[in-house]
């Protein structure tokens, strides 16, 4: 998500950190969390807003996991979500005009060279990568995609209806390493111990109910949630996204197999 306004950075928390435990299993990717493969990835924190702990806390919870082998890195994420709707379904469509959750992915941290994926309850998703941020005059590249980016979502509740009370809905994303490898600048698929720098954010909006349907709440301003907290409302602040570490794969006693892929 990013608004064009000229800005100065604020200060910011520390980038947080995460330790994504190899896959020794295959990810069935549904959108629903219960492979085995996630077990033992530790939840993130629940995001904050976007700007830090000196704004209100999210009205809704956020949370996600990560985990990788050789093929893939693999994101899931659960969301709260009491009225879980989405319009787009065009890819490469400006998503964050829907709720939506968002990858941004900087191999490297050099905060230069990087990826963004945006999705929306619908499966909608758009793929767009940056040379330098835009605030130093970088564009988006709309024509970059992802060969074999795998995403699913799941409903605990009923998508599009008003009538009815949801729980929230969840994301599967298996992000291929061969599509990360152009700019990354280091080995893809990573070395176990490497870190890569990433964020994730969620934008959501107040909505209204017209004529049975959703829409957003005109002249009203999204919510930004994110892991990782910018100190400002945009996200293509790279320094101040988060660290992913990747873990060595290890052995359960008494198994002979190797980590998985779809």
């Amino acid at each position: 998500m990013f608004w064009p306004v000229l800005f100065f950075l604020a200060a910011a928390a520390p980038p947080l950190t995460y330790d994504a435990p190899a896959a020794r299993l295959a990810v069935r990717i549904d959108g629903k969390l219960d492979d085995a493969v996630w077990q033992p990835a530790p939840w993130t924190p629940a995001f904050v807003d976007i700007e830090g702990d000196a704004k209100p806390k999210p009205r809704s919870q956020t949370r996600a996991k990560m985990a990788w082998d050789q093929t893939y890195l693999y994101i899931a994420a659960e969301m709260e979500e009491p009225h879980v709707w989405g319009t787009l379904t065009e890819h490469d469509a400006v998503i964050f005009h829907d709720n939506d959750f968002e990858v941004l992915i900087d191999p490297n941290g050099d905060t230069l060279e990087y990826y963004e994926f945006e999705m929306n309850a619908l499966n909608t998703g758009w793929d767009l990568f940056l040379n330098k941020p835009y605030r130093f005059g970088g564009k988006a590249d709309n024509g970059w995609e992802i060969p074999g980016l795998r995403t699913a979502v799941h409903v605990d509740g009923t998508l599009n209806d008003p009538r009815e009370t949801d729980r929230g809905w969840s994301v599967e994303i298996a992000m291929p390493w061969a599509a990360l490898a152009k700019y990354a600048h280091k080995p893809a698929p990573p070395c176990p111990g490497d870190e890569w720098r990433i964020n994730f954010s969620r934008v959501e909006w107040w909505h209204e109910v017209v004529n049975g349907r959703y829409r957003r709440v005109p002249k009203t301003k999204e919510d930004n949630w994110a892991w990782s907290p910018q100190g400002v409302v945009n996200m293509h602040v790279p320094e101040h996204w988060g660290a992913c570490g990747l873990s060595q794969l290890q052995k359960e006693q008494g198994s002979d197999d190797d980590a998985g892929s779809p």
